[in-house]
């Protein structure tokens, strides 16, 4: 552990969340002569003040603990580029359209991988009033069920939640015409839809 290299992040990362020495020992429940020492090197932080610290300076706890953040280049990409990344503890999703590293519930993720599109999990569509109608010919027990579905565009990206129990259907603006269709199958996983001659891409 470099604590010089420490302090100089915690120093950082302080005075971008605009913190006081003093603010950030009442929080930690220490003096501001610790923080400043932390500060200048001569010392790191109590291994029982390290998660706090991150918390409170908004900062992963392993790169804290380097004493580096690992910045990424600005992203330019198009929005076709997402990445979605599914929480097996919560179930939350999250996404990201560049490098990335996404973590939830103490775990590291990993992007899912998109498939061809399983038999049994056929889609449907009407157009209702200014929307297409997509329905999916898949059950939704709790332990098998569409999670999500989403369009995919060059500027813009559809996210529609689904939940066990309830139809396995959902509606797109017929203004969002051109975009590729994914769903989450919570067994099967990530699968990019066969349109079939619908209008999307």
């Amino acid at each position: 552990m470099d604590a010089r290299k420490i302090g100089k992040l915690i120093l950082e990362l302080r005075k971008d969340k605009k913190l006081t020495q003093q603010e950030i020992a009442d929080r930690l429940c220490i003096s501001n002569k610790t923080v400043s020492k932390w500060e200048c090197g001569l010392g790191c932080p109590d291994v029982s003040l390290w998660e706090d610290l991150a918390e409170i300076l908004g900062a992963d706890l392993l790169e804290l603990l380097r004493g580096e953040l690992r910045r990424n280049r600005l992203d330019n990409g198009k929005m076709s580029n997402i990445k979605f990344y599914i929480c097996s503890t919560c179930h939350n999703i999250l996404t990201s359209t560049g490098n990335s590293a996404i973590s939830c519930c103490g775990r590291k993720l990993v992007p899912l991988e998109i498939k061809e599109q399983v038999d049994n999990h056929e889609v449907s569509r009407n157009f209702v009033d200014i929307d297409t109608y997509y329905q999916i010919n898949h059950e939704m027990s709790k332990d098998h069920y569409i999670s999500f579905a989403t369009l995919v565009c060059e500027d813009r990206v559809l996210i529609i939640r689904m939940y066990p129990e309830q139809a396995a259907a959902f509606r797109i603006p017929i203004s969002m015409e051109k975009g590729k269709l994914l769903i989450y199958c919570t067994k099967h996983g990530l699968q990019r839809v066969n349109t079939n001659g619908m209008f999307l891409q």
